[in-house]
């Protein structure tokens, strides 16, 4: 098939075309995005980035907010500014909020997979701790060394001890009734 004609021809530059205006205004038109949802609820389309944060007490530049330690050695105490800047807080709740959500502890959302759940309850109950036998056992299809398995069964324990110890004291239980 032939070629389009004029594709091949390389694109000229159009030299009257202001990039960075059409880049400035399109920046300047979009608004910031707030993934806190408490930020979110306070915010006020009206006011600006700084004043909404300064309204809630949070600070817009980072190092404006802490000191460094470096200027105290200057012998400028910086104290006289930031006395004169202090801004009272008009939605101290948004801090607070903030400040509960954080004291709050982790939720571990870590699971296994059910087919690695089933796999090391399989080896245990099949060989117990003999690893060197679980790592020549059929249902081995990785081909996993033995320390790759005790690996598994340790990440197990970890993950899930009360289900482990009620596994491991039911597989007494059957051997005791066996004998």
């Amino acid at each position: 098939m032939p070629k389009a004609k004029g594709k091949s021809r390389r694109q000229k530059f159009s030299y009257n075309l202001n990039r960075k205006r059409l880049y400035r205004s399109a920046r300047r038109r979009a608004r910031p995005r707030i993934e806190c949802a408490h930020v979110r609820h306070a915010w006020d389309p009206a006011k600006s980035v700084a004043q909404n944060l300064a309204d809630m007490g949070l600070a817009e530049d980072p190092n404006k907010a802490v000191p460094i330690a470096g200027k105290a050695l200057l012998g400028d105490d910086g104290s006289d500014g930031q006395e004169k800047g202090k801004k009272t807080v008009i939605k101290p709740y948004v801090l607070n909020e903030m400040e509960y959500e954080a004291s709050l502890p982790e939720k571990k959302s870590n699971t296994l997979s059910r087919d690695l759940i089933d796999y090391v309850r399989y080896m245990i109950q099949n060989h117990g701790e003999n690893y060197k036998e679980m790592a020549r056992d059929e249902k081995n299809y990785y081909q996993d060394t033995p320390k790759q398995i005790k690996r598994k069964i340790n990440v197990y324990k970890n993950f899930y001890p009360e289900e482990y110890k009620a596994f491991v004291a039911s597989l007494k239980q059957e051997k005791m009734d066996v004998q």
